[in-house]
């Protein structure tokens, strides 16, 4: 085969080798570090100059590496060591935490990524002690994290950190004390309220953590919360001292709080301060220090380029004069969240019901003055348009041609003519749930493209704005009232709200029309009650060749999967497909699934969370052996705890040792121990595929590198 190549290659006068050097080096960009200085540069003399290069040695990123391993990581650091500057080993759970000794061969690093790796005080004390040009880190503080092991050497390149990012499994400073030089602060607190044990625990810091950190030239403060009650505890001892004394220099202030998370003196002292003291250009905060209060109203903004007020109370009057101040200095934003913001669209939210059809000349007046936005999610709320001609939610939100990534209700993209004119069909009146089924009549669908384009009428307000936003990457059409069936500390929720009745006629039409999205590449819909037949996933599995990410759930009637015969066709086309997450009561995960499943040969992680579904312990397994690239396999479903345990252990014996990575959780999902399960899952999975929500301007783009 290799003979008959180069033939072909002469025959055509064209050599790999021929190209100049800066092609071939933008070719070699694309593939991993490890690979290339491993194995490609062991091909011939111009390969291995040009795989030292420094613009593909200066930054090397492990962080979804999943075939890395201690040897090669060993190897790397010995080869490379001296030339990495920034080093991402984020999320390598598998490695062990011998493998961090290694780094301290980089002697020149500036940025390093552990986050999600095994690190204890010891370990980090003398690899700390070696980077003496550190300026920008990410760790985790784990329980016994001991700040007193730290060295003077280690300490003294702590000071000198202007970039800190920490994770906190236990209430801790971490090394926040020792960062004097502070300029950007990130925490993530995923500290759980009860141990292993079943002990609560207690927000309060342990004995020689009352060190106090150093924020004065702060720029940027981040904090996300995982709910419960120390989290909060926590997160307010380190608010604590911002209250005291504001950064003049901070211009970005952001804390992301799931339920309710209320206000303090403190943090009301410290709001004030800022309101009086500094220009932001990027703000999240809790609902409930925004609700009812005439903060927005003192804040001073420079340039923002980043609001998220999801679930707070704000109406679209307070908004529009508060914060997009008539249209003025507006241009910067980039980034918009108001998931769960019901009345965001309203003038006002007193009198007004949820369900209520928005105020178009509000939404109009958001897309004229943001209309740089490229995140845009107005998720987890009703937005419903009226019957007014060209306002239309999706006709105004067509105007915003940089949108890269876009989060919306169900009902929100359903065309107002449809809902009007046409009574609610046998169907559509049927409430979605599990309990006896009920025989009714149907419209039938076609399964092909031409036909159902055929059949919609060309004024779709929906099919007009996927076509204006052909450069979209992300989207997502999530039903207003959907809650997955795995919340994340809390036992696994059993009965499920109906969906919109605005949402009734959204189904294989629209899901067709997304496939217009030629460079989409995540794709989330969840309770779209319409779907009869899946045809529009076919289309959007031949179209969307750049589709990496897939998650649905809860599509069409939740009896019975009608969309599986079309997913499975689906599925073929998908070679791209990195993620695969479905929720769907009574899912049947058996051997024609698994099979078009296999068809996807650059799959690594799969969840399917169904409520009374079952799964084909041989056809999983098959699945496995067939898809070498998956390392990621979550399967919360309807079959015995015993079967569950025996397809787990099979898996684990039989692919680990090729899969360093390998991550395996096949569980009931209504067991009482799902939490304790859920909880030994890796955080990067955890956060970015096992867990249902929405990912839309969930952060401020470039949060970190």
């Amino acid at each position: 085969e290799i003979v008959s190549g180069e033939s072909e290659e002469e025959s055509n006068g064209i050599n790999l080798m021929d190209f100049s050097d800066e092609i071939l080096l933008h070719i070699l960009s694309y593939v991993p570090c490890t690979d290339l200085v491993l194995n490609v540069r062991r091909t011939c003399r111009k390969l291995a100059t040009l795989c030292l290069d420094k613009s593909l040695t200066h930054t090397v990123l492990l962080q979804k590496d999943y075939k890395v391993n201690k040897d090669k990581v060993k190897q790397l650091m010995r080869d490379i060591g001296k030339e990495i500057y920034q080093l991402n080993m984020a999320g390598c759970y598998w490695l062990p935490s011998s493998t961090i000794d290694h780094v301290t061969r980089c002697k020149n690093l500036v940025k390093l990524n552990l986050s999600g790796c095994h690190v204890t005080s010891l370990r980090l004390s003398k690899m700390l002690s070696t980077l003496q040009h550190l300026r920008s880190l990410a760790i985790d503080v784990n329980p016994g994290f001991d700040a007193s092991q730290l060295s003077s050497e280690c300490k003294a390149t702590l000071s000198r950190v202007s970039e800190l990012k920490q994770t906190l499994y236990t209430p801790s400073y971490g090394v926040v004390p020792c960062c004097t030089s502070l300029e950007k602060l990130l925490l993530y607190f995923e500290i759980l309220d009860r141990s292993r044990e079943g002990f609560m625990l207690s927000g309060q810091l342990m004995v020689g953590e009352s060190n106090v950190p150093h924020y004065q030239n702060l720029r940027v403060f981040y904090a996300r919360l995982a709910p419960g009650y120390v989290n909060q505890e926590v997160v307010r001892l380190y608010l604590a001292v911002l209250s005291d004394r504001t950064p003049e220099n901070l211009h970005a202030f952001l804390i992301s709080a799931p339920g309710s998370f209320a206000e303090t003196g403190a943090t009301k002292n410290l709001l004030d301060s800022m309101a009086r003291n500094v220009r932001l250009d990027a703000l999240q905060l809790p609902k409930a220090w925004i609700n009812g209060s005439g903060l927005l109203q003192h804040l001073k903004f420079n340039n923002p380029f980043y609001f998220s007020f999801s679930r707070c109370t704000l109406s679209g009057g307070h908004l529009i004069q508060r914060v997009i101040n008539g249209g003025k200095d507006l241009k910067s934003l980039t980034s918009l969240n108001l998931s769960g913001c019901v009345h965001c669209l309203a003038p006002e939210s007193l009198f007004r019901k949820a369900e209520d059809d928005i105020d178009s000349s509000i939404l109009e007046s958001l897309v004229v003055s943001c209309c740089n936005l490229r995140h845009l999610n107005l998720s987890a709320a009703h937005h419903h348009s009226s019957e007014s001609i060209g306002n239309h939610l999706c006709q105004l939100l067509s105007r915003l041609k940089h949108l890269l990534s876009l989060a919306l209700p169900v009902c929100s993209i359903t065309d107002v003519a449809a809902n009007v004119e046409k009574p609610p069909t046998a169907s559509n009146l049927v409430p979605q749930t599990l309990g006896r089924k009920v025989r009714i009549g149907i419209q039938t669908y076609p399964r092909n493209l031409s036909d159902l384009v055929n059949q919609k009428i060309d004024s779709s307000v929906f099919w007009a704005l996927m076509r204006s936003l052909r450069f979209l990457e992300t989207l997502e059409i999530i039903g207003s009232s959907f809650s997955s069936a795995m919340p994340r500390n809390e036992p696994a929720i059993r009965n499920s709200l109906p969906p919109c009745v605005r949402a009734q006629s959204v189904g294989d039409s629209e899901v067709a029309a997304i496939s217009q999205l030629t460079y989409l590449q995540s794709l989330t819909l969840a309770q779209l009650p319409n779907i009869i037949t899946g045809s529009g996933l076919i289309n959007i599995g031949l179209e969307c060749q750049h589709l990496r990410t897939l998650s649905l759930a809860n599509l069409g009637m939740m009896g019975k999967v009608a969309y599986m015969s079309a997913l499975m066709d689906m599925l073929k086309h998908c070679k791209c497909l990195r993620d695969l997450r479905l929720e769907q009561p009574y899912f049947c995960a058996g051997a024609q699934f698994f099979q078009a499943l296999s068809h996807c040969s650059s799959l690594q992680r799969l969840c399917i969370v169904s409520r009374s579904g079952t799964l084909q312990s041989d056809a999983v397994m098959s699945f496995m052996a067939n898809c070498l690239e998956v390392i990621m396999c979550h399967m919360f479903m309807g079959e015995s705890l015993t079967v569950c345990k025996n397809l787990q252990q099979s898996i684990v014996r039989s692919f680990q040792a090729d899969r360093p990575a390998l991550n395996v959780v096949i569980f009931p999902l209504l067991h009482e121990d799902l939490t304790e399960v859920i909880r030994d899952v890796p955080m990067r999975h955890l956060d970015e595929i096992t867990l249902f929500k929405s990912r839309v301007a969930e952060e401020p783009p470039n949060l970190w590198w």
